[in-house]
């Protein structure tokens, strides 16, 4: 997957964003370079179109966020989440790369198990889909995709913003954005971290559910 590479001082800029092993740390998508050998063979998800606005609820053990999509940006990354997330893949995962001030990351299935840490950020779905860049800043609470230095590299794995991140505008595909929930993004981002950004504490990711918006007070 990819992940973000070291920043200046007390910020990061990404090395590769945490999808399919997530871009910028999120982004190994976790520091870590991806062998690129095991890169899926790209492939596009289908986009569906719907009268009903969805959001996703994220569980995790440190509580519960809700993310807006935009799929007026971002089509094919908003239907691979919902695609991924209808199936189950991402319940039990972990955020596996959080960086203070700067974002968390997940999305990885290899982080289901925590005899694998070292292959945290490397996992993917089988497949990738290509970029979407917009305009969208990244702005605290928006929500990305992972990547590694192929701009058409994401598959799974997503980070959410902490702080400001400008420094990934146009290079990462903003498909959402955080709408409830800033309290476990601020708790998450706290959380002490050892080697290669990894929360000493598990922060599990125990579901992602996609349900209609106006279902969420």
């Amino acid at each position: 997957m990819k992940d973000f590479a070291t920043m200046n001082m007390s910020r990061r800029i990404p090395r590769y964003l945490c999808a399919l092993g997530l871009l910028a740390s999120v982004l190994m998508v976790s520091c870590t370079k991806a062998d690129s050998t095991n890169t899926p063979a790209a492939s596009t998800a289908s986009t569906t179109t719907t009268n009903v606005s969805e959001v996703a609820i994220i569980t995790t053990s440190e509580g519960v966020m809700v993310l807006e999509f935009y799929p007026d940006l971002a089509p094919n990354h908003v239907a691979n989440f919902k695609k991924l997330a209808r199936q189950g893949f991402y319940d039990g995962q972990c955020f596996h790369r959080v960086i203070k001030g700067f974002m968390i990351q997940g999305g990885d299935p290899n982080t289901k198990d925590d005899a694998r840490k070292n292959a945290w950020g490397q996992g993917g779905p089988g497949y990738t889909i290509n970029a979407e860049f917009n305009a969208k800043h990244h702005a605290r609470g928006i929500l990305s995709m992972a990547r590694t230095p192929d701009p058409n590299s994401a598959g799974s794995q997503f980070f959410i913003c902490h702080g400001d991140c400008g420094q990934l505008d146009n290079q990462y595909t903003v498909f959402g954005n955080l709408i409830k929930g800033f309290d476990v993004l601020d708790k998450i981002a706290n959380t002490p971290t050892e080697e290669a950004d990894r929360p000493v504490k598990r922060v599990n990711i125990d579901s992602i559910k996609i349900v209609p918006a106006d279902s969420v007070k």
